[in-house]
């Protein structure tokens, strides 16, 4: 048993303790202000645009340490990983109620976790077999580097995740517009309908759409910010078609309908070529597990009869 990682241990606690007690040495320390404070008599002042800032708080005390901490690694996550505005376009198009601020303190949890969780395992192994502390130590610091990165390939999949959703969404919403729009209504109309009648993703993007246009919105700026927040290409297509029909006096019906028609087309495409995707690395396993076992078998029992001579 290696004593390395668990003296390591111990002098990290040791050096938080030291910390602790600095702080509340310092914290409460009289000043010289404090000592000369009953000696010096202030004139009260006229007015109260007069007054004096109230003095900075305390900047030495371990919870302004953790803080500052937590800032620059804020800062680090920023200049090493995703920038702020990748950051927030893709908590957008997400679509959830997680902020900027909240996302980075995910990270940082996440990459916490991940230290701790390699550390632990390096000291629980260390009380079995001689364990390397600079290589426990690298390995928990590319630990937590994978912890942070790991929060933010999970915000990219969570955003492809609900752009499939709305693509999967995209044609029978269409179709119910175009009914709409085919029974005589307008486009916002429309728009209304279906917010109130369904339920989604895209529903959701399109009453947000509808929430511009009753601000006083053109309904083709507000599809050109429901494309951005989207960002798929077959919602694209829709809002270029829409705008166009509007501009050109084209029936809308009939484009909408179109549309829909195109949408379930690339969805059947898609999915082809998701089965054939598949199909191919299904066959991987048959030919580097399956097929040198059976070339095995069927060339041993020969191989076996001409070594033996028979």
């Amino acid at each position: 048993m290696s004593a390395q990682p668990i003296g390591a241990g111990a002098g990290l606690l040791a050096a938080v303790g030291i910390l602790l007690a600095l702080s509340a040495l310092r914290r409460g320390r009289i000043g010289l202000a404090h000592r000369l404070a009953p000696y010096v008599h202030r004139r009260a002042r006229t007015s109260g645009l007069l007054r004096a800032a109230a003095p900075p708080e305390d900047s030495r005390t371990v919870l302004a340490a953790l803080v500052r901490a937590l800032v620059r690694a804020a800062r680090v996550l920023e200049r090493g990983g995703s920038s702020a505005a990748s950051v927030r376009r893709r908590l957008e198009r997400a679509g959830g109620a997680l902020g900027y601020e909240e996302l980075r303190l995910q990270q940082l949890v996440w990459a916490g976790a991940g230290l701790a969780a390699t550390l632990g395992g390096g000291m629980l192994l260390a009380l079995v077999r001689p364990v390397n502390a600079p290589a426990l130590i690298a390995a928990s610091l590319l630990a937590a580097l994978a912890g942070a990165a790991g929060r933010d390939w999970w915000l990219s999949r969570e955003v492809e995740r609900r752009r499939a959703r709305i693509e999967a969404q995209l044609p029978d919403v269409v179709e119910l517009l175009a009914l709409v729009v085919g029974a005589g209504q307008g486009p916002v109309a429309a728009i209304e309908r279906v917010v109130a009648l369904g339920r989604g993703a895209l529903v959701d993007e399109l009453s947000l759409a509808l929430a511009e246009v009753r601000a006083g919105t053109v309904l083709t700026t507000a599809l050109v910010h429901l494309e951005q927040r989207v960002d798929s290409p077959r919602v694209a297509r829709l809002s270029e078609a829409i705008a166009i029909a509007l501009e050109r006096g084209t029936p809308l019906a009939d484009v909408l309908r179109s549309q829909a028609a195109d949408s379930r087309e690339a969805a059947r495409r898609e999915l082809m070529e998701e089965g054939g995707r598949r199909e191919i690395a299904q066959m991987v396993p048959v030919i580097f597990l399956v097929l040198p076992i059976t070339v095995v078998f069927a060339l041993f029992p020969g191989l076996f009869v001409l070594r033996i001579g028979l």
